[in-house]
């Protein structure tokens, strides 16, 4: 099997622990451990014995993964080393040569890569930008057939920020339901609404759905590794050994404390956390934006850390990017990893101060290539 090159992680991975300033992340400014556990739970945490754990998750941490999900019992989640493996075993156990795929774009590119890696043939539908980065059903519409594997979104989207009305979840139903084709529904922005209102699941609305989510975004923990698949309990219980052929189990210590963190008492104060850092640091980036005499052109995200900007520079996307960081050691991720050149993407979840410097290095940047 060959693997295209996963050109944002690469640059991401190269990069974003060495430049000064790291504008790539699509969450939050990561908790410390002592920010999420209490001194007694901390106490606790000590004792725990650090050998393998029940390799689909512990009963507990799937207990209060179940509960986020309406009916959803603890045999229908697998719990992954975050969500980027959930994802992986999706693709392995789903795809057979040739099977026919659809996948919106832009869009995180990992399950692109995956399906073109296990001989699918990728057909690919929009969010269109001039709409306010809606989904372009009547495109979706005329894609799908009765030979169509499975339908794949973000929602929230990355790296638009966009948001499926429900008459557009709704649709998308339909078109699968009709085709017999899976839906598969990435929703690790779900919690990092601007607006504060949780975005609605594809779970539940139809029976042959899986969920993807995780720590990592939302929740500001993507150290921990966590994600998760919830979905048909025949289908997560064919999945699961898959996973033995790859992480088999997360650590010890990452159960534990996802566990902690997913008790309904400590998410509510963490996504409220997330939700705060967002609307205290969107206008910092807004405004900057704004200010550049129409450079940048942006519809403003509805979810998640991110921005995604067209910009009015005659130079390509990774060009600019490689630039920025070698002038002026900031990172951001070149329009061209999602299929779109001519846009940039924003990460804006940073500390504050932090951001406020790393767009006034942007500013030296463009005032030299202007």
């Amino acid at each position: 099997m060959k693997i295209d090159v996963f050109k944002m992680e690469r640059m991401q991975s190269t990069w974003e622990n060495i430049v000064d300033y790291n504008l790539s992340e699509s969450g939050v400014h990561p908790l410390s451990l002592r920010e999420l556990v209490s001194d007694e739970e901390l106490e606790d945490i000590l004792k725990l014995e650090l050998g393998y754990t029940q390799t689909n998750g512990t009963p507990p941490l799937r207990r209060n993964i179940a509960r986020l999900y309406p009916g959803a019992d603890i045999e229908q989640v697998l719990v992954t080393a975050g969500s980027s493996e959930a994802n992986f075993l999706l693709m392995w156990r789903m795809l057979e040569p040739g099977d026919e795929v659809l996948f919106e774009l832009p869009n995180y590119m990992q399950m692109w890569g995956l399906q073109r890696a296990f001989r699918a043939k990728p057909r690919y539908f929009w969010l269109r930008e001039e709409n306010g980065w809606a989904l372009d059903l009547d495109e979706l519409k005329k894609l799908v057939t009765r030979k169509t594997r499975m339908i794949v979104l973000t929602n929230p989207n990355n790296p638009t920020g966009a948001i499926l009305t429900p008459a557009e979840m709704d649709a998308v139903v339909a078109l699968a339901d009709k085709s017999g084709a899976w839906i598969v529904a990435d929703e690790v922005y779900q919690g990092a609404e601007r607006d504060g209102r949780t975005t609605p699941s594809f779970w539940g609305r139809y029976d042959k759905t899986v969920v993807v989510n995780g720590l990592s975004k939302a929740y500001g923990l993507p150290g921990l590794r966590v994600g998760w698949m919830v979905g048909p309990r025949d289908f997560i219980q064919g999945t699961w050994p898959y996973h033995d052929y790859t992480t088999i189990s997360l650590s010890a210590l990452s159960d534990r404390l996802a566990e902690t963190v997913l008790k309904p008492e400590n998410r509510e104060k963490i996504l409220g956390r997330t939700r705060s850092i967002l609307q205290r640091n969107f206008p910092v980036i807004e405004t900057w934006l704004a200010g550049h005499g129409g450079l940048f052109r942006f519809v403003p995200p509805r979810a998640g850390a991110i921005a995604f900007v067209r910009y009015g520079l005659k130079m390509p996307s990774t060009t600019l990017v490689e630039k920025l960081i070698r002038g002026q050691s900031v990172l951001l991720v070149p329009g061209d990893h999602f299929e779109m050149d001519g846009h940039l993407r924003f990460g804006f979840g940073s500390e504050e101060a932090a951001l406020r410097f790393a767009l006034a290095r942007v500013d030296r940047f463009l005032a030299e290539v202007s």
